[in-house]
């Protein structure tokens, strides 16, 4: 079974954010880097896969050429080879530009499953996965926390709201997005390091797979949360505290 694992690198979560000069996207020049969480997640289901079922296991990755680090960290934890699409301007596209640019790649490799994580740590779109399958002419499942091979496909796990599970069937090919926190991650052994250095690691341009459409939307300006403090004294006896003091907490701060 050939798995396509889709991976992002983004800046590491503990990493201060800053707004570049132009206002539209973050300073990148002093961040520090690591792949999204629900990409390594993703990684680890296909290399679980690959451990009861064989075949190989393909990184796809885009972005500039900083992204290959992060590809190699994936190589290192036993994907069998890599595709990274080189682009510097992947920020000013949408994520229907994004998608075309992945899936495009995809269908050269002819997958039997593809595997995406839920949502990147940065933007949070969730679409990207969605929309590959859409251009890719496959079925597709998101919030996945477990995949098991069958004799007619898979059978996925997928996690619903107020602790609530669903068990589907799904034909082979297939695209997948993979919720955080499904399984164990593993970390990469020293002999997995130097073995990625010598793995194939195959790199295309953002010409070589067609121009993507034109972006339906676009970040006209990014600016940090406002930090905000107030003071509301509350009069009243108690019983008519504790009312409004309530009512408050439901409706305005949302906590309860």
């Amino acid at each position: 079974m050939k798995i396509i694992v889709c991976i992002k690198q983004v800046p590491e979560r503990d990493a201060q954010v800053r707004i570049a000069s132009s206002g539209k996207w973050i300073e990148e020049s002093d961040l520090q880097y690591a792949m999204n969480e629900s990409d390594a997640y993703a990684l680890e289901e296909a290399l679980q896969l690959k451990e009861k079922h064989g075949g190989e296991v393909v990184v796809l990755s885009a972005g500039p050429e900083r992204a290959g680090t992060t590809i190699r960290e994936a190589l290192a934890k036993g994907a069998d080879r890599a595709i990274q699409v080189e682009s510097d301007t992947l920020n000013q596209l949408d994520a229907l530009g994004v998608a075309q640019l992945l899936a495009n790649a995809a269908k050269q490799e002819s997958p039997d499953l593809v595997l995406t994580g839920l949502q990147s740590d940065d933007l949070g779109y969730g679409q990207t996965g969605v929309i590959m399958a859409e251009i890719m002419g496959l079925p597709h499942a998101s919030l996945i926390l477990n995949v098991e091979k069958t004799d007619s496909g898979i059978t996925v796990k997928r996690e619903l709201e107020e602790g609530w599970f669903q068990n589907i069937e799904l034909p082979l090919p297939a695209v997948l997005m993979i919720q955080s926190g499904g399984t164990k991650l593993r970390y990469a052994t020293l002999m997995g390091i130097k073995k990625a250095k010598t793995k194939e690691l195959k790199k295309l341009s953002a010409t070589e797979l067609g121009q993507p459409a034109a972006p339906a939307a676009a970040l006209d300006k990014i600016t940090q949360p406002q930090k905000q403090k107030s003071t509301q004294i509350i009069s009243g006896s108690a019983k008519e505290a504790a009312a409004t003091l309530v009512e408050k907490l439901k409706f305005e701060v949302r906590v309860i």
